[in-house]
């Protein structure tokens, strides 16, 4: 199995997308039935967590730690299922056979994580029966507000101007770029609290790294060959980031960040002195640090990848943390 999908020995999210060098060639559909079927998801493929990582009790209870998780998997949940609706529309406008198989695996991958997202809730408590009449009710501004701008401006790439480099930018860069932190942040925040919930971010986060690292490598592959188009994806970059901008996904978070530290007081004994960075306890962080330290992962994310492609980091202006 390779190492970056081997549960066990896998880097963490930020890590293994900084460091790791991944292309679509590496990634094929027999990549991904050996190493992500049969190897991250052995086990955990139906829930995204092993039979012996359960749900504590708190968790199945009210409580504003259970609201904060409800709402973070929720919204997870749903901007999982607008990522493979998009990238439906990568696969038929790809350049070759490994973009192609690449983009099909990863559609794939996104709408496991959005499965494991919703029926992780179903776990927590809530009625499977109405859970996606639930979750379209308890995430409906998020969706109007933070995710359909950002669904517009990808359409408008991939499916009305076939732009498949420009669509790949504003996956890798944009939409991916600015999740993955908030991605890392969860597996972090969520690791002490519940083996299961831990669990089910620690594979999608693998997942994302190898969303990451090859998209990268299909752009700066594309930029060598065709140096002419530097400024065109630059200039999509730069309108992507503007838009995370713009959105106002922050009242978002740190509404569900709020619940999560009042939530985290009343489990202080079971969190004990564990850090959230080095050097850092998680009981002694605030919503706004944990916001800002998920930005600051974003940057610096984004600018070693930017780097990784031959472009400036100064096209990066900011990021989120949705």
């Amino acid at each position: 199995m390779a190492r970056e999908a081997d549960w066990n020995d896998a880097p963490g999210l930020l890590d293994g997308a900084k460091s790791l060098t991944l292309g679509p060639d590496d990634c094929d559909l027999a990549y991904w039935i050996t190493s992500v079927a049969q190897g991250t998801l052995r086990d955990r493929g139906e829930s995204g967590h092993h039979v012996d990582a359960t749900v504590p009790r708190f968790l199945t209870e009210p409580g504003p730690l259970r609201e904060a998780l409800i709402l973070e998997f929720g919204f997870r949940s749903l901007s999982e299922e607008i990522a493979t609706r998009l990238l439906g529309h990568y696969v038929p406008i790809a350049p070759g056979i490994p973009e192609l198989e690449f983009y099909a695996t990863q559609l794939i991958d996104e709408a496991r994580h959005a499965r494991v997202f919703r029926n992780h809730l179903v776990e927590l408590g809530m009625p499977a029966d109405s859970l996606l009449k639930d979750i379209e009710a308890l995430s409906g501004d998020y969706r109007r507000d933070v995710l359909q701008p950002v669904e517009d401006f990808t359409l408008d790439m991939v499916r009305d101007k076939q732009d498949f480099m420009g669509g790949v930018a504003v996956f890798a860069i944009v939409i991916e770029g600015v999740l993955a932190p908030a991605a890392e942040l969860s597996e972090r925040k969520w690791t002490p609290l519940s083996p299961a919930t831990g669990e089910i971010s620690r594979g999608t986060g693998i997942d994302e790294i190898r969303h990451l690292t090859v998209a990268s490598t299909i752009l700066r592959d594309h930029l060598a060959r065709s140096p002419e188009s530097r400024d065109h994806i630059l200039e999509i970059i730069r309108a992507g980031v503007k838009l995370w901008d713009e959105v106002p996904d922050r009242e978002y978070v740190i509404h569900r960040e709020e619940l999560f530290q009042q939530g985290m007081a009343e489990q202080a004994d079971l969190i004990g002195d564990y850090e959230l960075w080095p050097g850092v306890r998680m009981l002694d962080t605030t919503p706004e640090q944990r916001y800002d330290m998920a930005e600051r992962w974003t940057d610096e994310m984004a600018e070693v990848r930017m780097a990784y492609m031959g472009l400036p980091a100064e096209a990066l202006t900011g990021g989120s943390s949705a």
